[in-house]
């Protein structure tokens, strides 16, 4: 008995090509992440090179804090009575994102309490081994940018 002629693809070759296309695409979606992670994405300056604007004045008053991604990370900018101050917004404890406590005046890790000074980023109380790293921060008019090295 012969198989009548049919145009076009077979089920059996449609089945292969389906397959290999779900194996590439398979393969491609567990390669992208690790292509992604093993090159590092180019960070884009602000205004200046090394430059980041993360708010204004009118944005982050004084007394006020913000957090900010700086480089891909998070950093807290605060504006003070004796300028704007900035530090990694990681903490030394256990890597948490801190926050800022505007009653105390005091950037406060929620994870274990642990609380910085705003002024110098020194741990103040709490398990935190180390104070903020600091970051340099400036303000060109009304625009506050932290300075990516």
């Amino acid at each position: 008995m012969t198989r009548p002629e049919t145009d076009g693809i077979g089920r059996r070759r449609f089945l292969r090509y389906l397959l290999g296309f779900s194996a590439v695409s398979t393969l491609g979606m567990v390669a992208w992440p690790v292509i992604r992670y093993l090159i590092p994405p180019q960070t884009r300056a602000g205004a200046g090179e090394g430059k980041v604007l993360v708010g204004t004045v009118a944005d982050i008053p004084i007394g006020a804090a913000e957090v900010v991604p700086v480089a891909g990370k998070p950093a807290i900018v605060i504006n003070t009575a004796q300028g704007v101050k900035a530090y990694s917004a990681i903490c030394t404890h256990l890597g948490c994102i801190v926050n800022w406590d505007q009653a105390a005046q005091v950037i406060v890790c929620p994870c274990h309490d642990g609380r910085f000074n705003p002024a110098t980023g020194s741990v103040v109380s709490g398990p935190p081994p180390s104070p903020l790293p600091a970051l340099t921060a400036t303000i060109e008019g009304d625009d506050i940018f932290v300075v990516v090295s």
